[in-house]
């Protein structure tokens, strides 16, 4: 068996926390991370000696605040939230429905910050909470301004299915990635749950990349998609531009463009 390096064992101590386990104890850490109990234990003390894990009164370790402040520094993250906030509660303000901001990550979507109201339809979805790309709005958005090669992969791959409606078909998904770019917003009806709908919107970076998409999430029965779809496309380049997106000015028609029929 190939031993493994300081850094992967460092690591999958780490890796050891996630949102079903976020507090555990140094036998939780060293059974999940596959690490004898004295390994455990030394990396675990470096650890949280310099601050990436907290040790409780009880003796349970949970993520410690040096790994937030870090995380602060991504653009992917934090700061993008900090960026996109105001043009959330904007669109929260206008629907009183669930609005989120999302990246991708491989072959899911992340969710980076979430707004809900009592009333909003119920949504399976938390900060830090991953979904297959093909499942979700903001995963469609992000899917289809990836690399030709990336979509390629993931359409080949293993589609999972969330209700009837989830779609798991390369062909129908395709042609979904293509409407999404076309009309510059993903609609993803009853895909995670059987009652509600998405409209989502990309989010991009001053180079014009697509990093970030944001959507809401409105009860499927009456949703108003055509009076969603352009406080979305709205709330979307507002971030774009924030970030320092410039979109490219349009060219005016001249005379005998307009009599040729070109727009």
């Amino acid at each position: 068996m190939t031993s493994r390096s300081a850094s992967d064992r460092l690591l999958s101590v780490l890796a050891a926390f996630d949102h079903g386990h976020p507090a555990l104890t140094l036998t939780d850490i060293g059974r999940r991370a596959g690490l004898s109990l004295s390994t455990a234990h030394r990396l675990v003390g470096e650890l949280t000696r310099w601050g990436a894990l907290e040790r409780d009164a009880s003796g349970t370790y949970h993520v410690g605040l040096r790994l937030w402040e870090l995380a602060a520094l991504a653009p992917r993250g934090p700061a993008l939230r900090q960026v996109a906030l105001p043009y959330l509660e904007d669109l929260y303000e206008a629907t009183h429905e669930n609005v989120q901001l999302a990246v991708r990550d491989g072959r899911e979507v992340v969710y980076t910050e979430w707004l809900s109201g009592r009333s909003a339809v119920g949504v399976h979805i938390r900060v830090g909470g991953r979904w297959p790309l093909h499942a979700t709005g903001v995963g469609l958005a992000l899917l289809a301004h990836s690399a030709p090669a990336f979509q390629d992969t993931y359409c080949a791959g293993p589609l999972a299915a969330f209700t009837p409606y989830t779609i798991t078909e390369p062909a129908l998904l395709r042609r979904t990635l293509a409407e999404v770019r076309r009309t510059g917003v993903a609609v993803s009806d009853r895909q995670i749950t059987r009652d509600a709908l998405s409209v989502a919107a990309p989010v991009r970076d001053p180079t014009g990349t697509v990093t970030a998409a944001i959507s809401v999430v409105v009860p499927e029965s009456g949703a108003r998609v055509p009076v969603l779809v352009p406080a979305v496309r709205l709330a979307g380049r507002g971030i774009s531009r924030a970030l320092g997106w410039h979109p490219a000015p349009e060219i005016p028609l001249t005379g005998e463009d307009s009599a040729l029929g070109r727009s």
